[in-house]
């Protein structure tokens, strides 16, 4: 099918059967999703991680826990003070895995809400740091400055008008999650995904790229489709988003999305309950791993709002093991909102500007 098809169901209600759901079924679903919940991606040395998000973009450690998988691997989300759903960043910490490449089936990029008029502010604090950046641009009418973390994720620190003021103008607030960019090789499907199945619209397009928003959020809320028909796919591996996952209210929402996903005969994984959210995964028809989480219990449920991020919290079934986990997870030195960051060696040549070296 046609992307013009799917402009053309946009505007004039007509539903897509892709999916081969009934339409009732699908619109019961559209009001459920709240935009994003985190964003997961690879990274390399944990306290070149650190340093970076705390240090140079100031926001807060909020989780120092492990892989459920495999407890020797760090698991460190970071957000605002509360940690709250739409703020959120983690990461995966595995320093022997190759870096990614950006491609086609992928996240190429991660946007992040400022204030609209705190770009100036920003560039200043870049060259402070000596972190490389592009020059201001424009899309959608929204200025944004692009940055790359110490593993090659390529950030956006976009200009939003709805961004709440800052109190210090000497440390840049970054108000939660704004957009991903998905470069995708199979437009129709991950758009039918978005629109069909998550309740997201087509709001705009700007050459190769499609804008969508799920309008039941003021933030958060934003998926970018970049048609790279002739690109290949990436390469995953440090400084390459391993999933995506979406917001819901409560447990009744997320099941209802199991069973409906479940039924459309896609790659779909169990349910679990996590201690700070309940969620599950699913690959869709276009090659993007995404997910769905509930907003509760949240990060205060096994640690005080102002000891969020002191120490490692470990799950139940791996507390007998602390000790042999904590001699083999590498020792970070914290800098909370990075009120006392340090330059990190750990930032490789390629993050740091080199007219400065």
């Amino acid at each position: 099918m046609s992307f013009f098809l799917l402009i053309f169901q946009h505007c004039f209600g007509v539903c897509c059967h892709n999916t081969t759901l009934p339409c009732t079924v699908k619109e019961s679903l559209k009001e459920m999703i709240q935009g994003l919940h985190h964003i997961t991606t690879v990274a390399g040395s944990a306290q070149g991680n650190l340093d970076f998000y705390t240090g140079v973009l100031g926001l807060d450690l909020v989780k120092r826990t492990v892989h459920f998988n495999n407890p020797n691997v760090y698991h460190l989300y970071y957000g605002n003070q509360t940690g709250s759903p739409g703020s959120l960043l983690s990461f995966f910490l595995l320093p022997a895995v190759l870096r990614g490449r950006r491609g086609a089936r992928q996240v190429n990029e991660v946007g992040l809400a400022v204030p609209q008029d705190s770009l100036g502010n920003w560039l200043d604090r870049l060259e402070t740091y000596r972190i490389s950046h592009h020059p201001v641009a424009e899309k959608f009418g929204e200025p944004y400055l692009t940055l790359y973390d110490p593993d090659g994720l390529k950030l956006e620190l976009t200009a939003v008008s709805t961004s709440a003021v800052p109190d210090n103008e000497t440390r840049p607030e970054i108000n939660g999650l704004h957009q991903v960019t998905i470069a995708t090789n199979h437009l129709q499907a991950t758009a039918d995904t978005l629109t069909d199945i998550l309740g997201y619209q087509l709001l705009g397009q700007e050459g190769d790229r499609y804008r969508f928003i799920t309008p039941g959020s003021s933030g958060a809320n934003i998926i970018d489709l970049l048609d790279a028909q002739d690109e290949a796919a990436g390469q995953k591996g440090r400084g390459v988003v391993h999933h995506i996952v979406f917001q819901v209210g409560n447990n009744e929402a997320l099941l209802a999305y199991h069973q409906t996903i479940s039924a459309l005969g896609w790659e779909v994984g169990a349910k679990f309950d996590r201690p700070y959210f309940n969620s599950f995964y699913f690959r869709e028809p276009g090659g993007m791993l995404f997910g769905i989480a509930t907003d509760q219990p949240g990060f205060t449920v096994d640690e005080p709002l102002e000891r969020l991020g002191k120490k490692l919290l470990l799950p139940p079934e791996f507390e007998d093991r602390r000790f042999a986990i904590q001699q083999h997870l590498p020792q970070l030195n914290v800098h909370r909102g990075g009120s006392s960051w340090f330059f990190s060696k750990d930032f490789p040549a390629d993050c740091l500007k080199q007219d400065n070296w």
